[in-house]
Formats: C-alpha cells, sequence, structure tokens
C-alpha cells in the first residue's frame, strides 16, 4: 500500500492520509498541475492557500531557503506540531500554493507515525488540506471523506480515528503574530508559544 501511495503522488495523483488532526488529501507539490486538482476535487476557491506539508524541518527548510532568521527560529520550535505557519516566501517559490498571497507561504510538519510517516519521509512534502468539501466538517475518520473525494483519490491509508481538528494556523508574515484560526490549539496558547519562540516571553 505505501508504494502505490507513493507511486501516486509522483505520478500527480492525489490520495489520502491520515495526519495528527484530521485525513489530508495530499498531492504532489512540486508541480502547478496536482495542486489545481486538488483544488478542484475539494471544492476550493484559487485564491485559497494550500498548506505545504514537510517532513521535518529541515527538509522544510530546503524547499524553502528564505525561511531564515526569525521565521527559521520560529519553524525549528513549533514544528513537528498542530500548527501551519504563514510564513513569508519572497522568492514566492511553490508559487501555486499561496493562493491570493504569493508571497507567502503556509508550511506544516505534523506529527506522524506508522505508515503514514513512512509515506512521508519518502517523497519529502505533499500538497495537503482536509479531506473535505470547503464548508463541511473535518474527517475525523476515512468514512467521513465525502464519497466523491474518496473515489477520485487513487490510494487511501486508514489510520483509525483520528482528533478531527485541524490545525492552528498562525500568520508570521506580519511584526506580530497572529492567529488566523484557532483549532488544535487555542488562540492564546498559539501566541504564547510563537512569543517564546521568538525570545520575548518570560
Amino acid at each position: 500500500m505505501i508504494d502505490r501511495i507513493v507511486a501516486a503522488l509522483r505520478a500527480g495523483r492525489p490520495v489520502l492520509l491520515p495526519t495528527d488532526t484530521v485525513y489530508g488529501l495530499c498531492a504532489d507539490p512540486y508541480r502547478e498541475p496536482p495542486v489545481r486538482a486538488l483544488r478542484r476535487l475539494k471544492g476550493r476557491d484559487e485564491m485559497q492557500p494550500t498548506a505545504l506539508v514537510a517532513s521535518d524541518v529541515e527538509l522544510l527548510l530546503e524547499c524553502v531557503p528564505e525561511l531564515r532568521g526569525r521565521s527559521a527560529t520560529i519553524a525549528r520550535a513549533l514544528l513537528p506540531g498542530p500548527y501551519t505557519l504563514v510564513l513569508p516566501n519572497p522568492a514566492r517559490r511553490f508559487r501555486w500554493l499561496a493562493g491570493s498571497r504569493p508571497d507567502t507561504i503556509g508550511v506544516r510538519v505534523p506529527v506522524l507515525t506508522g505508515d503514514a510517516r513512512t509515506v512521508l519521509d519518502r517523497v519529502g512534502a505533499l500538497a495537503a488540506t482536509s479531506a473535505n468539501r470547503t464548508g463541511e466538517p473535518d474527517p475525523r475518520r476515512l468514512d467521513d471523506v465525502p464519497p466523491e473525494i474518496r473515489s477520485a483519490c487513487t490510494a487511501e491509508l486508514d489510520g483509525g480515528e483520528l482528533p478531527g481538528v485541524p490545525s492552528t494556523v498562525l500568520d508570521l508574515t506580519g511584526p506580530e503574530p497572529r492567529v488566523l484560526r484557532a483549532a488544535a490549539v487555542t488562540a492564546e496558547e498559539a501566541l504564547e508559544a510563537a512569543t517564546r519562540a521568538l525570545g520575548r516571553g518570560s
């Protein structure tokens, strides 16, 4: 099954994978057509961003070398973890992931185990979004994924029941951290963690 999932991703086809939060609809992030297909399948507007999910922080920094200084510091402090960090992307790398803000990029390094960990280690990075139609509940179980999405995916990995709460989204592109979505981590906890990472905490 792992070989099939990896082959599908490398061929540009969508797959379903469990993460540390919800089931993810995943595709090859290195090419634009698979990401566009992922958005269409989800029913997501082209201007909405899609996260770059990396196997570890070091690979993330290789994918986006401009993530130095403040961005690298906070990425190392908060990842792996249940966060999506919106960071400056001055070189506009992976521009097809960025949506309406091409000079930024949303990144994740999830805490994975088992087969999901093996898949991500083998492919290095994914474009990923929750495996639901836009505006519908986040999938906690594979059976919660809408049939039209599930049937369109080339392969899937059943990771059992997940927490079912998506990652908390922190925007770190401005002078102060902003919480765009409080979810797996509360807004207060996320801001405290960001403040500690930047060396401003007590």
